[in-house]
């Protein structure tokens, strides 16, 4: 069992002992703790809740809409939903905040209360403290019975955000329509389920081969996006002659495709074929972060732009989106952040910007893919001793590397011309991540093992 308590949210596996995973007592204590937070720091009583629809989902909803009536906030239930249309909501309704039951990428056993403040907008590095430094308080005084806080259920929510995305003046609905794509999707039956098919059709799709689309939670693989998990989705395209299909994790705000001929596109180039599109018709600046591949810098220089990488997580990717007014950003993980729309990473905006490229591109998905510079990530690591300083370790790397261009704004990025490597430490284990990049797999894992071997040259040094 797991309980994981981080600054954007509260992630653990349901069942077992309260304080060792995701119990009805954690979920009390944190939603309290967050609501206290947004009615601190917004003066407001609102909060809107939305979740994906894990088996665990409905549990989890009403104990949390039930602690927010009971420290006196209203709740607008927004009912199944997609985080980034929960992310929408929260500033249409004027909200203190709100809360997305998901836990993402994560197995069926998993489940998650993200948070978000006021601007719908994940909550930063000092709030997050101060949520679990709450949580932590016992003399919590709840709402008397006149003071309980109300319910709203609004469904409207699935219909305004595709309304904003067709609003869009790069979403372009009459070459989507006119390309006459056919699409397979797999929604890995969570409320993609119901989002995707909803924007295909309002985008002219009129061929849709569904997969996994019934939102009932029993995930028939594993819920990240990953070529592996992909083989079903992968058959579907190929033997129903589909132009390309489309694979969404649970909550959707990541997103990846597989070509006509059954290769993935690669969820690293979701972000890069979407900027690129946005690059070609709005001059800007570009943001991901220090993890993701180097061909979002390639075609953003080639647009005239600059690229700027952030540290890992998606409050800092867009921290420095607003820093630098990038005009697109994400993460290499197939999250798109399109601020015309909203600063969250949405898959649903994701897939109007890419089928409107690929409409006007007017050749097969691979064909685009190929266009794009070619670069392949290797992810490894390193386990070390508890007592290990691994601090220390990642200064002696630094310091062996200190003519190359290098960042330590997240642990350790250092480049070598067009590749690179970055070493990560685990904030749970006494590990180091190490991924790197280069224009094949094979020097992506030779320049890994080159680190790695520096890594263990230095701790013999040591002994």
């Amino acid at each position: 069992m797991t309980l994981i308590k981080s600054i954007s949210g509260i992630r653990g596996t349901i069942g077992g002992k309260a304080g060792d995973a995701l119990t009805p007592t954690d979920i009390v204590k944190f939603t309290t703790a967050f609501g206290i937070w947004v009615m601190a720091q917004t003066g407001k009583k609102k909060i809107v809740v939305g979740r994906d629809a894990r088996i665990s989902g409905e549990m989890v909803r009403n104990l949390v809409v039930g602690t927010l009536q009971g420290i006196g906030i209203d709740v607008v239930d927004v009912g199944l939903s997609t985080t980034p249309t929960v992310e929408i909501a929260v500033p249409l309704e004027n909200a203190g905040g709100g809360i997305i039951i998901t836990a993402s990428h994560n197995p069926k056993q998993w489940n998650a209360l993200k948070l978000l403040n006021h601007n719908g907008e994940f909550i930063n590095d000092e709030d997050g403290k101060k949520v679990l430094e709450i949580a932590e308080d016992t003399d919590i005084t709840f709402a008397e019975v006149d003071d309980l806080g109300k319910v709203r259920q609004d469904e409207t929510y699935m219909q305004k955000h595709i309304d904003q995305i067709l609003a869009l003046p790069l979403v372009d609905v009459e070459a989507i329509k006119n390309a006459d794509f056919k699409v397979a999707i797999d929604c890995v039956n969570s409320s993609g389920g119901i989002f995707v098919p909803a924007l295909l059709k309002a985008l002219g799709v009129k061929t849709i081969f569904e997969l996994y689309c019934k939102p009932d939670g029993d995930f028939p693989h594993n819920p990240e996006p990953l070529p592996e998990n992909l083989t079903a989705l992968a058959k579907e395209v190929t033997a129903k002659n589909a132009d390309l299909g489309i694979a969404v994790d649970p909550d959707v705000d990541r997103l990846c495709f597989v070509c006509e001929d059954g290769n993935v596109f690669g969820e690293e180039y979701t972000l890069v074929a979407v900027a690129d599109y946005i690059l070609k018709n709005k001059k800007g600046n570009t943001v991901s972060n220090l993890s993701s591949t180097r061909a979002l810098r390639d075609v953003t220089e080639k647009a005239g732009g600059e690229y700027h990488a952030s540290a890992v997580g998606e409050v800092n990717v867009v921290n420095l989106m607003k820093a630098k007014n990038a005009v697109i950003g994400g993460e290499g993980n197939g999250g798109v952040i399109y601020p015309e729309l909203h600063y969250g990473r949405d898959a649903l905006v994701g897939i109007a910007l890419f089928l409107t490229h690929l409409a006007k591109f007017g050749g097969t998905i691979s064909k685009l893919r190929a266009s794009y510079p070619s670069y392949f990530i290797s992810k490894n690591k390193i386990t070390l001793t508890p007592e290990m300083d691994i601090d220390n370790l990642l200064l002696k790397v630094e310091e062996k590397y200190k003519a190359q261009p290098h960042s330590t704004i997240d642990g350790l990025k250092i480049e070598f011309d067009k590749q690179w490597v970055h070493l990560r430490r685990s904030n749970t284990e006494p590990i180091i991540r190490i991924y790197s990049e280069a224009s094949s797999e094979t020097a992506a894992e030779s320049l890994a093992n080159k680190i790695i071997a520096d890594i263990k040259e230095i701790l013999k040094s040591q002994k």
